[in-house]
């Protein structure tokens, strides 16, 4: 993990606002940061940016697996992510890079409370229970109460998923009554500092109760029958409603035509500040590209882009072209250039755009299905056709009446009342509502819900009899620094060793 003094390096100024008497002291250095210059203020903003960021375009794995993206033709075949067959090295990332954020969220937090300033304390509380989600939602149980306690508990051991899930419900009700009562107009550094919300109090506390309502939802199939009666009321209490239409939480930090400052989906997946191509990896996958098309949807020419040089004749099937995961592409098959890459222009609307965290469409699916399981109030039909639309709207869809029309179409696949489980409509709408968005809620969902049905496996000769992980190897340094500690856990196969909300 990080040291805080060198991640928060970038965002403090050298410029000088009063002079002191020790400043020319030539045994310190003014311009480099301090302990006691790094301020909640100054950490907000940087893991904001990185929390979107890396929910954004750091799960290009989960879709594959789902059936959102595949191999272009310019690549040889990924043997590992494709066969299925991941080892402790396997994306080892998600371990490091979600507790180098979490550890610089606790700084700020500690700082905050010291400093008593609610706000950056309760802000803390609500992007841990993001990143604390991720890392049980990949790897089930995780270091969390001793994760950051160095001092004592340098090796710290592993709290269960359960456990933690309850925990982050208890810090966002926390983070729901601070929200709710502190006065925001008391500390002026908030609306600069928070490049989310500009410090609107009531956007953070729909976005704290859109969280919750993850976090139930995750669990829907350990619920049953019985609904999660407390906090639903708790989240009813609040009144301050969930993120709706428009209400994407998204992040603006002044991103520009710079090296290392566009929008982190655009420089990923898009071009670079000089407008060359940087991914030639990710192409549209055949199977949801067919979703759409075979389904009247025209969402597809908005989150894949049309082909760089389409192979005649060029038709529709040329200018979106796909690949299957874990297929043999010979080297007479189209390359990246002759198929569809990953940034559309539905998502890649501008380098200099706001990075979304979490959008207006997750919250209004979720909503959707909450309401459909009686969990709250409302018409669950009215509540899943607007989550569609807003879909479509979110993505810009120019055509007329478009999802109006893939509405009314009169499928089960798309209409409410022919379709004859409701749950699965809504969750499989969801998923194509999220190419690109969210790749990694279709990977939950698959797990939680068995949905997509007919999702196909990896067509990967080396995949033998696996199918789709349930989760993530522990990484290799745990084993390597944290032994005793991770070998508690038994042996983890991810063939088998489930989440512990996957029932």
């Amino acid at each position: 993990m990080k040291k805080i003094i060198y991640i928060i390096l970038s965002l403090v100024t050298f410029g000088l606002t009063a002079c002191k008497d020790d400043f020319f002291d030539i045994n310190k250095n003014p311009n480099l940061p301090t302990e006691e210059s790094i301020t909640p203020q100054l950490i907000l903003p940087r893991t904001l940016h990185a929390t979107a960021s890396r929910m954004a375009v750091n799960y290009d794995y989960s879709a594959h697996w789902m059936g959102y993206w595949a191999r272009s033709g310019t690549y040889g075949p990924n043997n590992e992510q494709e066969s299925y067959n991941i080892t402790t090295g396997y994306q080892s990332g998600q371990w490091a890079g979600w507790y180098d954020i979490l550890f610089d969220v606790n700084t700020m937090e500690k700082k905050a409370e010291i400093s008593e300033q609610p706000f950056y304390v309760a802000a803390a509380k609500v992007l841990k229970s993001i990143g604390f989600m991720y890392l049980v939602d990949q790897y089930n149980n995780i270091p969390y109460s001793k994760a950051f306690d160095v001092g004592n508990n340098i090796l710290p051991a592993y709290d269960k998923g359960q456990d933690i899930y309850n925990d982050l419900l208890v810090k966002l009700e926390e983070a729901a009554q601070t929200f709710k009562t502190m006065d925001a107009d008391a500390d002026p550094s908030i609306v600069q500092a928070d490049i989310m919300f500009k410090g609107d109090l009531t956007k953070w506390r729909k976005l704290v109760n859109s969280q919750r309502l993850k976090l139930l939802l995750r669990q829907s199939q350990l619920f049953g029958a019985t609904p999660p009666t407390a906090q639903l009321t708790l989240i009813t209490n609040d009144a301050s409603g969930f993120l709706s239409t428009g209400e994407s939480a998204s992040v603006q930090p002044a991103y520009a035509t710079i090296k290392d400052q566009q929008n982190p989906f655009w420089n990923t997946y898009k071009t670079n500040e000089l407008g060359a191509p940087v991914d030639a990896y990710n192409r549209a996958n055949n199977y949801v590209l067919n979703k759409y098309r075979g389904n009247n949807d025209v969402r597809y020419k908005y989150v894949f882009s049309a082909a760089a040089s389409p192979i005649p004749p060029v038709n529709d099937a040329s200018l979106y072209y796909g690949y299957n995961f874990g297929e043999y592409i010979p080297n007479s098959a189209p390359k990246e250039n002759n198929s569809s890459a990953v940034s559309g222009p539905g998502l890649a609307k501008s380098n200099t755009q706001a990075q979304w965290l979490f959008t207006s469409i997750e919250s209004m699916f979720l909503q959707a299905e909450a309401v459909e399981r009686g969990w709250l109030a409302g018409n669950s039909k009215t509540a899943y056709e607007n989550a569609v639309k807003e879909s479509f709207l979110w993505l810009g869809v120019t055509e007329a009446n478009a999802a109006d029309d893939y509405l009314t179409q009169g499928t089960p696949f798309v209409d409410y009342d022919m379709a004859p489980n409701k749950i699965e409509l809504i969750v499989m709408q969801k998923y194509m509502a999220l190419t690109g968005v969210n790749n990694f809620e279709a990977y939950v969902d698959y797990r939680r819900l068995g949905v997509p049905t007919d999702l196909p496996l990896s067509l990967s000769p080396s995949k033998g009899s696996n199918v789709v992980p349930l989760r993530l190897q522990y990484p290799q340094n745990e084993y390597n620094y944290n032994s005793a500690n991770v070998t508690a856990e038994g042996n983890i196969n991810p063939q088998t060793s489930k989440i512990f909300w996957d029932n």
